[in-house]
């Protein structure tokens, strides 16, 4: 039994560094990308920004979750709880304006 926790630490601490690192590249890259197009003067600006910016956080939401499964402690449990928390708030913030830039966008067009 102790040989299969020490299996699924391993895998579960692999999986949040993986999506923890195309989190943090996806944010990068979108970030790169919508001062490219802020440059451009690009009117899409926003929402592309927004998009990289929200599935960026989605990675990292999904490690904090994955990181759920290995702490032990009711304080790590809290911490960790209170980052889904936050980073679900700011996810739904995101697809929020995405969905106020669409609907600018559509009214302009």
């Amino acid at each position: 039994m102790e040989l299969l926790e020490v299996i699924l630490h391993n895998i579960a601490n692999v999986a949040i560094l993986a999506f923890e690192f195309v989190g943090v590249g996806i944010l990068i890259a979108s970030g790169l990308v919508g001062v490219y197009n802020y440059v451009k003067k690009d009117p899409g600006t926003q929402l592309k920004l927004a998009k990289g910016m929200a599935m960026g956080l989605e990675f990292k939401l999904g490690s904090e979750i994955l990181r759920t499964v290995i702490v032990r402690d009711l304080s790590e449990i809290a911490i960790v709880g209170c980052i889904i928390v936050l980073r679900a708030a700011l996810t739904f913030l995101i697809h929020w304006e995405i969905k106020e830039e669409k609907h600018e966008l559509e009214e302009n067009h």
